[in-house]
């Protein structure tokens, strides 16, 4: 059985010089393979190189099959349909126009061997539990901007496995996922027929995995086994690695103490010879030629301490080598100054219900992929019509009639939303930056973006090419560093996007802020480990507090 995938001596760079993968040789076999590493470390140019999307600066990536993408941010065409988003509205099309008669050879090639495409795209669409209900064969025309970003991903991972490609590669799969709509996905993948490649952060999702792919410092390295047991190999070895490296320090030290004393007993023993010669009437030309001799013995001596010194701290370079120094993200949020008593945002439904978050409250909102939270957001920041429903299922409980209502009563609102479109593709991530900040120094902004780990030449690339990761520290630089600091912070999945250690931060620089959180989140762990005050939910157009 020929592997899927191979990677042979890969190299590739982006046009300013920035090393994305330097003479990376890996190999993807069969099954599910779990791609995981920092942010911004190369998980998404990996998978673009697997697409073809982007060609390796040097080396060879050999594909063996089609190969399906689902990226971490669905976009589409403008009215794309959820036939579009499975991947099957060409194949429908061209068996509408063979039922209406047609004898077109082109449209009897594109159904191929799909006639019953219809039974499948309806009972794929059936199996995905949507909030208000299931879709259906009928919703193959609905429009893709009537789903959340959520619906809009599992629709497009249920249309991978309808197409039955080879090699598929998914991107951050769960993120924006409830938990039945996560639950739906990992299922899918576990029983995932052919090669899966997932870019993931999702542990419980890594753990169903046959092999782990990381991307560290360039370098691609492949594991047998899930993610606890990666896991559990890679500490002992970084444990072996500090052992290692902290012996080879003594070794340098122990190096350098005994040359520095044959250095001392070198040089009392010349001066003891010399004080003897004289006392003892030594002729002075047998007297240099004593000292000639033993300044050439000190001459070896000295050079071999000093190659010895030398030994020890090459062994103490390449274990160091060994060691992982990981960078993480640095957060420190301004004090907004918000009094326990002010009011900060009031949500209103039916007919008296209310809820008033009041200074610097936490409250997490929850409710199902679609049920409007994403959209209770956009219209209270004026992003949205107020009148708007959230889906075409205008049947649905609580997409009409009573809704929750969100008055804002703050201008200083700092919003983190799913798909990090406040960014200016087109430019800079500084003058991103600058756009919010105006009175920072260009030397400040980039003081600020290094914190959260954009250094370099990245700070002036244009936004739109920068991976996933980038992009959302940008937007997180953004939020933290805008002028005047935000009294109230919307958070809508603020942890797409960041690795575990990343999250932490996060939690951290939350955890120390003094002013009015709202956040959306479906990340079981974040929402294990971050305060919280109050918990709402939104469901069938009203909020009831859990």
């Amino acid at each position: 059985m020929s592997v899927p995938i191979i990677f042979s001596h890969v190299s590739f760079a982006w046009p300013d010089g920035a090393i994305a993968l330097d003479d990376v040789s890996a190999t993807f076999g069969a099954g599910r393979t779990g791609l995981v590493g920092a942010n911004g470390s190369g998980k998404t140019t990996i998978f673009r190189l697997i697409t073809g999307e982007l060609h390796p600066g040097s080396g060879v990536v050999t594909v063996s099959g089609d190969v399906a993408y689902v990226p971490q941010l669905i976009t589409t065409m403008p009215g794309a349909s959820v036939a579009d988003l499975l991947g099957v509205a060409d194949i429908l099309a061209a068996l509408h126009a063979i039922e209406a008669g047609s004898c077109d050879p082109d449209h009897f090639d594109t159904v191929g061997e799909r006639w019953d495409i219809e039974t499948q795209a309806d009972a794929v669409l059936a199996s995905l539990d949507m909030a208000g209900g299931g879709l259906t064969g009928a919703d193959l025309s609905r429009p893709v901007t009537t789903l959340s970003g959520g619906e809009a991903m599992v629709v497009a991972i249920a249309g991978c496995r309808l197409r039955r490609a080879a090699i598929t590669v998914l991107d951050e799969p769960t993120n924006n996922l409830d938990e039945v709509l996560r639950s739906t996905v990992h299922e899918m993948i576990r029983t995932w027929p052919g090669t899966v490649i997932v870019a993931s952060h999702d542990t419980a999702l890594l753990e169903q995995m046959d092999a782990i792919a990381e991307l560290y410092d360039g370098r691609l390295s492949v594991f047998g086994g899930a993610y606890s047991a990666w896991r559990e190999a890679m500490e002992a070895e970084q444990a072996a690695a500090v052992q290692a490296e902290r012996t080879a320090e003594q070794a340098v030290r122990a190096a350098k103490r005994a040359r520095v004393a044959v250095l001392e007993r070198t040089a009392r023993g010349l001066a003891r010879g010399k004080q003897k010669a004289v006392r003892e009437g030594v002729p002075k030309i047998v007297r240099d030629a004593m000292r000639d001799q033993a300044e050439s013995g000190a001459g070896r001596a000295r050079t071999t301490g000093l190659d010895k010194v030398k030994e020890a701290q090459s062994e103490l370079d390449q274990a160091s080598g060994r060691v992982r120094a990981d960078d993480h993200i640095q957060v420190d949020l301004p004090d907004p100054a918000v009094h326990a008593s002010r009011q900060i945002l009031e949500l209103t439904w039916g007919d008296s219900d209310s809820f008033s978050l009041r200074g610097p409250q936490r409250v997490a909102l929850a409710g199902r992929n679609g049920s409007g939270k994403t959209t209770l957001i956009e219209q209270m920041l004026g992003l949205r019509e107020p009148d708007t429903v959230p889906d075409s299922r205008i049947d649905a409980p609580g997409l009409c009639g009573s809704r929750v209502v969100g008055r804002l009563l703050t201008d200083r609102v700092g919003y983190l939303p799913q798909r990090l479109d406040v960014l200016d593709d087109q430019a800079s991530a500084v003058e991103n930056i600058a756009a919010v900040a105006p009175q920072a120094t260009q030397g400040e902004i980039r003081a600020r973006l290094a914190r959260l780990l954009l250094r370099g030449d990245a700070v002036f690339r244009p936004v739109g090419a920068l991976s996933g990761g980038e992009r959302f520290r940008v937007s997180l630089a953004r939020l933290l560093f805008a002028e005047p600091p935000a009294q109230l912070l919307i958070l809508d999945e603020p942890t797409n996007n960041l690795d575990l250690t990343s999250v932490d931060q996060l939690v951290e620089a939350l955890e120390a802020y003094r002013g009015a959180i709202l956040v959306v989140s479906h990340d079981p762990v974040f929402l294990s480990r971050v305060h919280v005050d109050v918990r709402l939910d939104l469901s069938d157009g009203r909020i009831a507090r859990s």
